[in-house]
């Protein structure tokens, strides 16, 4: 920590106020602070256009890309999706999402969460999105499936 308390201007700050971000150095110069009623600093008034989104979209820059990677135009199709919004206002998915997202096996988290229908319909509209190809052969494979069945009877 650089630089002198905010509030007494002699000591090393060590903390800082939750509210307001002011330095202070000790519980003496904390409670003087409170003394007074904190404010928290106003935000940037100048608000983030859609010109400055995809700015930042196109300056990510991957450094390992895979054949699994999925291009940013394509992500931002999840973003678009009514059919993907209206699931997520599931809560028991959104539980499910905070469990692969914090789980140490990511891989088995995946596996335990493809046991629920809602997850495979949230996993398959995402699919559906990113990969409309791989999505339109699973179909054309089904039916070919389903035809054979047909015949075998």
């Amino acid at each position: 920590m650089h630089g002198e308390c905010d509030i007494c201007n002699t000591n090393e700050r060590k903390y800082r106020c939750k509210t307001c971000y002011i330095h202070y150095c000790s519980v003496t110069c904390y409670k003087k602070h409170q003394e007074q009623p904190c404010v928290a600093p106003k935000p940037d008034p100048a608000p983030e256009t859609a010109s400055t989104q995809e700015d930042c979209v196109t300056k990510k820059i991957l450094l390992f890309s895979t054949v699994d990677t999925v291009p940013a135009e394509k992500l931002e199709l999840l973003g678009q999706s009514e059919s993907l919004k209206n699931l997520l206002y599931n809560p028991h998915l959104r539980q499910l999402l905070t469990e692969i997202d914090s789980a140490r096996d990511g891989m088995n988290a995946i596996k335990v969460a493809m046991m629920e229908p809602l997850f495979v319909e949230f996993a398959d509209e995402c699919l559906r999105l990113v990969e409309p190809e791989v999505d339109e052969t699973r179909d054309d494979l089904n039916e070919l499936v389903f035809t054979n069945r047909q015949h075998r009877r």
